[in-house]
Protein backbone atom coordinates (compact mmCIF):
# COMPACT_ATOMS: atom_id res chain seq x y z
CA UNK A 1 0.00 0.00 0.00
CA UNK A 2 1.28 3.42 -0.83
CA UNK A 3 1.70 6.47 1.51
CA UNK A 4 -0.79 8.33 -0.44
CA UNK A 5 -4.09 8.30 1.04
CA UNK A 6 -8.07 9.86 0.14
CA UNK A 7 -8.56 12.88 2.07
CA UNK A 8 -12.10 12.83 1.23
CA UNK A 9 -12.42 9.47 3.57
CA UNK A 10 -12.33 9.68 7.66
CA UNK A 11 -10.95 6.79 9.16
CA UNK A 12 -13.73 4.90 9.08
CA UNK A 13 -13.84 5.33 5.36
CA UNK A 14 -16.88 7.73 5.19
CA UNK A 15 -17.03 10.18 2.72
CA UNK A 16 -16.19 13.66 4.25
CA UNK A 17 -15.48 17.00 3.54
CA UNK A 18 -12.06 17.95 4.23
CA UNK A 19 -11.61 20.97 6.50
CA UNK A 20 -9.24 23.83 5.07
CA UNK A 21 -10.67 26.28 7.99
CA UNK A 22 -7.21 25.83 9.29
CA UNK A 23 -5.25 26.59 6.10
CA UNK A 24 -4.53 30.25 4.81
CA UNK A 25 -5.52 31.66 1.82
CA UNK A 26 -2.95 31.62 -0.92
CA UNK A 27 -2.68 32.52 -4.94
CA UNK A 28 -3.48 29.59 -6.76
CA UNK A 29 -3.78 28.73 -10.50
CA UNK A 30 -5.24 25.44 -12.33
CA UNK A 31 -5.12 24.94 -15.85
CA UNK A 32 -7.00 22.12 -17.66
CA UNK A 33 -7.12 20.88 -21.52
CA UNK A 34 -9.31 19.18 -23.45
CA UNK A 35 -10.31 18.13 -26.79
CA UNK A 36 -13.29 18.04 -29.08
CA UNK A 37 -12.59 15.12 -31.96
CA UNK A 38 -14.34 15.66 -34.98
CA UNK A 39 -14.11 15.74 -39.30
CA UNK A 40 -12.08 18.28 -40.27
CA UNK A 41 -14.96 19.94 -42.28
CA UNK A 42 -17.31 20.50 -39.08
CA UNK A 43 -13.51 21.91 -37.77
CA UNK A 44 -13.90 24.69 -40.63
CA UNK A 45 -17.59 25.37 -39.80
CA UNK A 46 -16.53 26.69 -36.50
CA UNK A 47 -13.38 28.50 -37.40
CA UNK A 48 -15.80 30.09 -40.26
CA UNK A 49 -18.82 31.15 -37.64
CA UNK A 50 -20.99 29.10 -40.07
CA UNK A 51 -22.29 26.45 -37.41
CA UNK A 52 -26.07 27.07 -38.02
CA UNK A 53 -26.58 28.05 -34.29
CA UNK A 54 -24.04 30.64 -33.66
CA UNK A 55 -21.17 31.28 -32.54
CA UNK A 56 -19.69 27.97 -31.34
CA UNK A 57 -16.56 29.03 -29.40
CA UNK A 58 -18.43 32.42 -27.93
CA UNK A 59 -21.17 30.00 -26.46
CA UNK A 60 -18.79 27.30 -25.36
CA UNK A 61 -16.60 30.14 -23.47
CA UNK A 62 -19.28 31.64 -21.34
CA UNK A 63 -20.51 27.80 -20.45
CA UNK A 64 -16.97 26.98 -19.18
CA UNK A 65 -16.55 30.21 -17.63
CA UNK A 66 -20.54 29.75 -16.03
CA UNK A 67 -19.41 25.96 -14.72
CA UNK A 68 -16.27 27.20 -12.72
CA UNK A 69 -18.22 29.12 -10.78
CA UNK A 70 -20.91 26.42 -10.20
CA UNK A 71 -18.54 23.56 -9.60
CA UNK A 72 -18.78 23.27 -5.79
CA UNK A 73 -23.12 23.03 -7.01
CA UNK A 74 -22.38 19.80 -9.29
CA UNK A 75 -19.71 17.90 -7.25
CA UNK A 76 -20.75 17.25 -3.84
CA UNK A 77 -17.27 17.10 -1.50
CA UNK A 78 -16.19 20.30 -3.41
CA UNK A 79 -15.70 23.64 -1.23
CA UNK A 80 -17.09 26.62 -2.76
CA UNK A 81 -13.99 28.88 -3.81
CA UNK A 82 -13.89 32.40 -4.63
CA UNK A 83 -13.43 32.26 -8.19
CA UNK A 84 -11.09 35.21 -9.40
CA UNK A 85 -10.59 34.98 -12.91
CA UNK A 86 -11.60 32.28 -15.74
CA UNK A 87 -9.63 32.08 -19.18
CA UNK A 88 -11.05 29.77 -21.79
CA UNK A 89 -8.65 29.32 -24.98
CA UNK A 90 -9.32 27.77 -27.80
CA UNK A 91 -6.74 26.14 -30.72
CA UNK A 92 -7.83 24.32 -34.29
CA UNK A 93 -6.07 21.07 -35.10
CA UNK A 94 -7.42 19.47 -38.72
CA UNK A 95 -9.77 17.14 -37.44
CA UNK A 96 -10.17 18.56 -33.46
CA UNK A 97 -10.92 21.83 -31.39
CA UNK A 98 -9.02 21.73 -28.14
CA UNK A 99 -10.00 23.45 -24.99
CA UNK A 100 -8.08 25.13 -22.58
CA UNK A 101 -9.40 26.13 -19.02
CA UNK A 102 -7.43 28.52 -16.94
CA UNK A 103 -8.70 29.15 -13.15
CA UNK A 104 -7.64 31.91 -10.44
CA UNK A 105 -8.35 32.04 -6.79
CA UNK A 106 -6.99 33.53 -3.72
CA UNK A 107 -8.28 30.72 -1.27
CA UNK A 108 -7.93 28.38 0.56
CA UNK A 109 -8.30 25.23 -1.62
CA UNK A 110 -7.14 24.68 -5.33
CA UNK A 111 -9.01 25.71 -8.31
CA UNK A 112 -8.47 21.95 -10.05
CA UNK A 113 -11.67 20.85 -10.11
CA UNK A 114 -12.91 23.91 -11.02
CA UNK A 115 -10.57 24.49 -14.35
CA UNK A 116 -11.45 20.90 -15.16
CA UNK A 117 -15.43 21.49 -14.96
CA UNK A 118 -14.71 24.44 -17.04
CA UNK A 119 -12.71 22.76 -19.82
CA UNK A 120 -15.59 19.99 -19.67
CA UNK A 121 -18.16 21.89 -19.91
CA UNK A 122 -16.91 24.14 -23.11
CA UNK A 123 -16.26 20.66 -24.37
CA UNK A 124 -19.77 19.11 -24.05
CA UNK A 125 -21.09 22.90 -25.47
CA UNK A 126 -18.98 22.42 -29.10
CA UNK A 127 -20.39 19.35 -29.48
CA UNK A 128 -23.66 20.34 -28.42
CA UNK A 129 -23.67 23.37 -30.91
CA UNK A 130 -22.40 21.07 -33.69
CA UNK A 131 -24.29 17.94 -33.25
CA UNK A 132 -26.76 18.98 -36.34
CA UNK A 133 -23.66 19.07 -38.32
CA UNK A 134 -21.07 16.02 -36.76
CA UNK A 135 -22.84 13.06 -34.98
CA UNK A 136 -19.12 11.33 -35.15
CA UNK A 137 -17.68 13.65 -32.67
CA UNK A 138 -15.91 12.52 -29.68
CA UNK A 139 -14.63 14.15 -26.30
CA UNK A 140 -11.37 13.31 -24.88
CA UNK A 141 -8.46 13.95 -23.12
CA UNK A 142 -9.78 16.17 -20.55
CA UNK A 143 -6.52 16.43 -18.32
CA UNK A 144 -4.74 18.46 -15.30
CA UNK A 145 -2.15 20.22 -16.90
CA UNK A 146 -0.73 22.67 -14.35
CA UNK A 147 -1.88 23.93 -10.76
CA UNK A 148 0.04 26.33 -8.65
CA UNK A 149 -0.54 27.18 -4.92
CA UNK A 150 -1.20 25.29 -1.97
CA UNK A 151 0.71 22.51 0.24
CA UNK A 152 1.28 20.33 -2.25
CA UNK A 153 3.40 23.13 -4.31
CA UNK A 154 3.00 23.26 -8.23
CA UNK A 155 1.90 20.81 -10.58
CA UNK A 156 2.94 20.74 -14.15
CA UNK A 157 1.89 17.88 -16.23
CA UNK A 158 5.29 16.17 -18.16
CA UNK A 159 5.13 16.47 -21.99
CA UNK A 160 5.86 12.60 -21.87
CA UNK A 161 2.48 12.28 -20.01
CA UNK A 162 1.08 13.99 -22.56
CA UNK A 163 -2.61 12.44 -23.48
CA UNK A 164 -2.40 10.58 -27.19
CA UNK A 165 -5.04 11.19 -30.12
CA UNK A 166 -7.76 9.57 -30.22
Amino acid sequence: MSDQHFTHLDPSGNARMVDVTPKDPTARRAVAKGRVHMRPETTNLVAQRAVAKGDVLAVARIAGIQAAKRTSDLLPLCHPVMVGAVLINFAFGDDYIEVEAQVDTFDRTGVEMEALTACGIATLTIYDMCKSADKTMVIGDITLWEKTGGKSGPFRRPPAAEPTDL
